[in-house]
């Protein structure tokens, strides 16, 4: 069974991944995935995680899966907030259906 739910997707530094991480679980979220990114944007051509002397300065996604658009919302502000000024990085929201609905919902149910 299919339950409608939110995905924010934060593109930013990978420098940054443990200080998103904490907003994130402290939003209440239960878990993210997070994979290597690259591309072009506003602040120039960044890689997307090839070899180089430091990864530090390769670029991550960060999708958040939530059951309300408050969360995702909260956690995109705190991001911006905290971090957009100074580094790079773009948050957008997307609607989804989490197919695996009992992993999502938890014990509890929906």
């Amino acid at each position: 069974m299919a339950k409608p739910a939110n995905m924010l997707v934060i593109v930013t530094e990978k420098l940054l991944l443990k200080k998103i991480v904490q907003i994130i679980d402290a939003a209440g979220a239960t878990g993210y995935t997070v994979v290597d990114a690259g591309g072009k944007g506003s602040r120039n051509v960044r890689s997307s995680g090839q070899p180089s002397v430091s990864d530090t300065c390769s670029n991550i996604k960060i999708e958040v899966l939530t059951d309300n658009r408050e969360m995702a919302i909260k956690i995109s502000d705190e991001v911006a907030a905290q971090f957009f000024d100074d580094y790079s990085g773009i948050a957008y929201l997307c609607d989804a259906e989490v197919l695996s609905a009992h992993k999502f919902c938890g014990p509890e149910g929906c």
